[in-house]
């Protein structure tokens, strides 16, 4: 991710997470570990696809403790495999602990859509048509959600509503018809903006493009009359194919010619990438004396990592 786009959208998020899951304290793991002890934990894939989020994971751990320190064996983007060891996170105990839930799940998520859309816009290799997302994203999520879009290899569509202008089925309603709302978008939004229509039917999409927009949505059309949509259409304005779009829509697609085929599967129902934190080892012995409630059997013990399909 964009370092500042990290530091700005991403991390006041991260924070929030981190507060939703500690209120005050987090009260296991004060209880077993002194606030001084060090320790170290290994990230390691328990199945395939592509990784994706490091950075927000690092970044998780280094706000609970300045200090800590995450050595990768992978990069952003790369293909992991069940069984490798990913990485080595080093800092208190105590941030390793807490932070751990919030790391993994930003990270599993983001390496699940990132896998997905990986499957996906391979599809379109070779051909015309970029495969993007929308904004079906989970809320407060979009950030990293279309992040991991783009780390998989698809393209991002609009990133909110001041983004781009998007002429939908109400939009329509409510201007009164498509040329009134394309002319009303011409008038309102800067120069610099294109405007797409959403089309239904081959009559909306012959007033589109009379009406003059940039970019024509064939939403939710079978694929004879999307082919003679972009007959008619005859590359006066963009052309985007969307409406259910998952892996299996996506291959009917391929042959169309399209610009753009858009697919809310992409973040909406992207599996999450199982991962995990196991084998944690506490460094600095001498800090444990200092928690009284802790046994010294259970201070040179590994920290068993839930699982995550757990809490």
């Amino acid at each position: 991710m964009d370092p500042i786009a990290l530091k700005l959208q991403a991390e006041p998020l991260i924070l929030s997470a981190l507060r939703e899951d500690i209120t005050s304290e987090d009260v296991t793991t004060a209880s077993v570990i002194s606030a001084d002890a060090m320790g170290e934990v290994q990230l390691i894939a328990k199945e395939d696809g592509v990784i994706c989020g490091l950075d927000v994971f690092a970044r998780t751990f280094e706000l609970l403790d300045p200090a800590a320190r995450t050595d990768l064996a992978v990069t952003e983007g790369d293909d992991v495999r069940a069984g490798q060891l990913l990485g080595t996170v080093h800092a208190r105990v105590r941030a390793l602990l807490s932070g751990e839930r919030t790391a993994l799940n930003y990270l599993q998520r983001m390496s699940g859509i990132a896998t997905q859309a990986r499957s996906m816009a391979a599809l379109f290799a070779g051909t015309r048509t970029q495969l993007v997302d929308t904004r079906k994203t989970t809320p407060n999520m979009r950030v990293f959600e279309k992040e991991a879009v783009l780390v998989g290899g698809a393209g991002n569509h609009r990133y909110n509503l001041s983004d781009g202008v998007l002429i939908k089925d109400n939009h329509i309603d409510a201007a009164g018809g498509i040329t009134e709302a394309v002319e009303a978008c011409r008038a309102h939004v800067s120069f610099v903006r294109k405007i797409e229509v959403e089309c239904e039917t081959l009559d909306q999409v012959r007033e589109a493009v009379e009406a003059g927009a940039d970019i024509i949505m064939l939403d939710n059309m079978d694929h004879a009359t999307m082919a003679e949509a972009i007959r008619i259409i005859d590359g006066r304005a963009k052309t985007e194919a969307s409406g259910n779009v998952d892996a299996a829509k996506a291959a009917t697609l391929v042959d169309l010619g399209v610009d753009y085929v858009s697919s809310g599967a992409l973040t909406h129902s992207a599996p999450i990438l199982d991962l995990s934190l196991k084998h944690l080892r506490v460094l600095d012995a001498a800090a444990q004396g200092d928690s009284p409630a802790m046994p010294a059997a259970a201070a040179t013990a590994p920290a068993p990592s839930p699982s995550p399909a757990g809490e």
